[in-house]
């Protein structure tokens, strides 16, 4: 076994190999980047060795430096974790050159595998079901319209080297096709540095099931379940669950047996991942192998008990697996959530900054509950634009689907983060939503039922009534608190005001006091309207971030974040501003007008911080609605700006090479 091995990686995944080397009693060596000098791997690993300036170009992506760092701490062995050099062929034969280890499969199934196009050629000579597409390399957008008509659309173009959503795009016509090439081929490019595209036939209403496998050097290979990964947006992961709620015992056999038979012959040696597009009919074909652990790992891990770490540390040490095919059971249900900075508002735009605060809900096990966090960060860590957007992968595990929807759902309501944007109520709402508690999914899920985005949505009425009992918690103790204060003219002497009034955002909730004295611990009972009596109960303390308790024997975990005469309260994905008022003050604070927002309907806003690409128009310019008027880059992702009418450009604000903030302007019409 190693005694010292390098994570070639960064963020949360650096810090989970490094968890795992620490519990088998392997020292561990971390690099990084200027971005990420302060950086939570780098704290965790027994060492550090810095490898260049912030682009990834210019430090994770440079494998002479990954080797140089190996050689200076001493390092034998590599693990690569995802993205950046994990499925180039290349690096390991370097390492191999070198006298190190790569934690990874071998150099010839990263080549038969790794390279979408290749796989697909492989997968067809070994009888293996694929979906139609055309495997070479396409050389300009004309060609790129001709295959897909000849094809059929829709079509999906895709980067050869890609991962992780980025280089994807669907066609649905012969414009789509030619500007879709164009933004994959640049995507793949800055991203990968393989500007290879790929274009084959879109499945409608598919499935993205995919099946893990586990390999050695000694020719065994098995698999270990199927994970459900359909919930998507702009073609890249957002939940993952496990096992599928599609599949049954045969189907998952099928896949598991054909998925293990193609990592044999190209004598898979490590954990990969082979990925199936599905139908709603249990149909399915292969569409590409990952030969590298895969972002939503922890999943199988929770439902087989095995750590897929630990395996790939042990089968490139030349261990054996000790697990056989009948060894594998799956137990109990998982979902994995993945927190990314990016605004949800604003169509889910990327959002870079500091985590002013950052608490995410303890890891525990508890009455066949777990909640697992697996993150790079810490408070007062930066979300930097060089990178991935994601903060964390939160992750629950039940004995039922039904059990561990219901604990994911208790766990975003308690990840408490300020000082970015971030998807949490997104992700709260997904949760609570009925087609996915039903298991009814498709890859299209999100654009089928968020179609205009996603927004704030209005609790109803049972939810706005389990906020303002909670509001009228805090508010009363508040008060109570203030009217006691040393120093106060005139503290109250007589009994606690019974009748109150809640505004939840612009709704109006009578609510009594019927019983108990706002406190700490809280202990009240309160008739929210003319309904029945409802006792709440709670031990927040004013300064707390979570209102931890139940309201009428429902437990409640709801965000509290201070504001001017009230509290924003964030739950199960609604964000609300609740005020406490006497009955009086609702009655005027009804006739105070309302502050409207500035007319931005002239101008051209940057939706995200990031960097200015092109400058599509020229200032005079007419332009119809749906044209290109800018183009935008933020983590990796180009975002095509076009106009939403009809207009003429009268000044342009910003060029090609221009960093902006969010809502800064880039162009004014008239």
């Amino acid at each position: 076994m190693f005694s010292k091995i390098l994570i070639a990686n960064r963020g949360e995944i650096a810090c989970r190999v490094i968890k795992t080397a620490r519990r088998m009693g392997i020292k561990t060596v971390a690099v990084y980047s200027d971005a990420d000098r302060d950086a939570l791997h780098v704290e965790m690993a027994d060492e550090a060795v810095h490898i260049g300036p912030a682009a990834a170009a210019e430090s994770y992506l440079i494998p002479e430096k990954i080797i140089a760092a190996c050689k200076e701490t001493g390092a034998e062995a590599v693990h690569p974790g995802y993205g950046f050099l994990s499925e180039r062929a290349s690096f390991p034969e370097m390492l191999a050159r070198e006298g190190i280890v790569f934690i990874g499969p071998n150099p010839r199934a990263i080549t038969a595998m790794g390279d979408k196009i290749e796989s697909k050629k492989f997968a067809n000579e070994a009888k293996v079901s694929t979906v139609p597409g055309y495997l070479g390399v396409i050389e300009s957008p004309d060609q790129a319209v001709e295959i897909a008509e000849d094809i059929g659309y829709p079509v999906m173009i895709k980067a050869s080297a890609g991962g992780g959503g980025k280089g994807m795009r669907i066609a649905w016509n012969a414009e789509e096709a030619r500007d879709g090439y164009t933004r994959s081929k640049s995507e793949a490019a800055s991203s990968f540095g393989d500007d290879r595209v790929f274009i084959e036939k879109f499945i409608e209403n598919p499935r993205h099931i995919e099946i893990q496998v586990l390999g050695d050097k000694h020719g065994n290979a098995i698999y270990l379940g199927e994970r459900e990964c359909s919930i998507q947006r702009r073609n890249q992961k957002v939940i993952e669950e496990a096992p599928s709620p599609l599949l049954d015992e045969a189907t998952r056999a099928k896949m598991g047996e054909q998925a293990v038979a193609l990592a044999k012959a190209v004598d898979y040696d490590s954990a990969g991942t082979v990925e199936f597009v599905a139908g709603q009919d249990k149909s399915f074909y292969f569409l590409e192998m990952n030969t590298r652990l895969q972002v939503e790992h922890p999943v199988t891990e929770l439902i087989t008990g095995i750590d897929l770490v630990e395996q790939m540390i042990r089968v490139a040490a030349g261990e054996k697996l000790e697990i056989e095919q009948k060894d594998v059971k799956l137990n109990g249900w998982a979902v994995e959530s993945r927190i990314y900075a990016e605004d949800p508002y604003r169509n889910f735009l990327p959002s870079i900054g500091r985590l002013v605060r950052y608490a995410p809900p303890e890891e525990s096990t508890s009455d066949g509950v777990t909640v697992r966090n697996d993150t790079g960060v810490v408070e007062g860590s930066e979300i930097s634009m060089f990178y991935d957007p994601m903060i964390a992968k939160l992750i629950t595990h039940a004995p039922t689907r039904d059990e561990v929807i219901d604990a994911m759902s208790e766990a975003l309501d308690a990840f408490y983060v300020d000082g970015i944007q971030h998807n949490v109520p997104f992700l709260t709402a997904l949760m609570n939503h009925p087609r996915w508690r039903s298991g009814q999914l498709a890859t299209g899920f999100i654009a089928e039922e968020y179609p205009d985005g996603f927004f704030p949505s209005h609790p109803d009425e049972a939810a706005t009534g389990v906020l303002a009992a909670v509001a009228l918690s805090m508010g009363a103790l508040n008060r109570e608190r203030l009217d006691h204060l040393p120093g106060r003219l005139r503290p109250h002497s007589g009994a606690i005001r019974e009748n109150w009034v809640v505004k939840v955002d612009k709704t109006y909730v009578p609510v009594r006091l019927a019983a108990g004295y706002p406190g700490t611990p809280v202990e009240i009972d309160v008739a929210i309207g003319d309904g029945p009596v409802t006792t709440v109960e709670s031990d927040w303390a004013p300064g707390q971030a979570l209102w931890n308790g139940s309201v009428g024997g429902r437990p409640v975990v709801v965000q509290v974040r201070p504001v001017l005469g009230g509290y924003r309260l964030d739950w199960q994905g609604f964000s609300v501003i609740a005020k406490v008022m006497t009955p009086r003050m609702a009655e005027l604070d009804a006739l105070m007008p309302e502050k409207l927002p500035p007319d931005t309907s002239k101008m051209l806003l940057c939706p995200m911080p990031g960097l200015v690409v092109s400058i599509a128009v020229e200032e005079g310019q007419e332009v119809k609605a749906g044209e290109q008027l800018a183009i935008v880059e933020a983590m990796k992702m180009e975002n095509v700006l076009r106009a939403e009418r009809d207009c003429t450009v009268s000044a342009i604000k910003a060029k090609a090479g221009d960093s902006l903030a969010v809502d800064a302007v880039i162009m004014e019409f008239s």
